[in-house]
């Protein structure tokens, strides 16, 4: 198992990094995260996973254990692949990742490519739990807990579901909601977690 390779990045272009180690080059499948991170000529690490396969043998490298660990996380739901991880990842970090499963907003895994509505309904089925139980190997925001029983509550949910007709996204909307008390009322939610969302901004 290859942990990490350190040398000189040689070359890069979308969705691959090559480090030169030792005069030997290591062609890294990687995120748009990690190329944003690392520059030409210059010395880098990347955490990798070697991906093998009966008919292929891939190494996927990136800049920080919890992409890696992410990584990981998402290639545990049956019917994801390195692709599809490396596609979802490409379009939100770790942290983001988790309050999407915690808001079951299957919407924002859309948006990665390769990411249909069955894979993105299995993506949040499979990985809620493992989030409510710390069963991950990378930081979890602390409000990830209480989004996910934002989401859970059915006060809430209506709430939720209220802001993401006005154009926000689900994980923002439950994040917002999820600071309130939950016996406010649906009317209260969304005027307070309006402007909650305007302050972000």
């Amino acid at each position: 198992m290859i942990y990490s390779v350190n040398g000189i990045l040689v070359h890069m272009e979308q969705g691959l990094a090559v480090v030169e180690c030792a005069g030997v080059g290591y062609a890294c499948q990687t995120t748009s995260e990690t190329l944003s991170q690392i520059a030409l000529g210059e010395q880098v690490r990347l955490f990798t996973h070697l991906y093998v396969r009966e008919d292929n043998v891939e190494l996927f490298g990136f800049v920080s254990r919890e992409e890696l660990s992410a990584f990981r996380l998402l290639l545990s739901v049956s019917g994801v692949g390195p692709k599809v991880a490396l596609g979802v990842l490409s379009e939100m970090n770790p942290q983001r990742l988790a309050l999407n499963i915690a808001a079951g907003d299957h919407k924002a895994l859309q948006r990665a490519p390769g990411v249909g509505a069955k894979v993105a309904q299995r993506i949040i089925l499979e990985l809620k739990d493992k989030l409510g139980k710390g069963a991950v190997d990378f930081t979890v925001p602390a409000s990830v807990e209480r989004v996910a029983e934002a989401a859970a509550n059915s006060a809430a949910s209506e709430a939720i579901n209220a802001l993401c007709v006005l154009g926000y996204s689900r994980a923002d909307a439950a994040a917002a909601v999820a600071t309130l008390p939950p016996d406010t009322s649906v009317e209260d939610m969304i005027r307070m977690s309006l402007k909650k969302l305007a302050s972000f901004k």
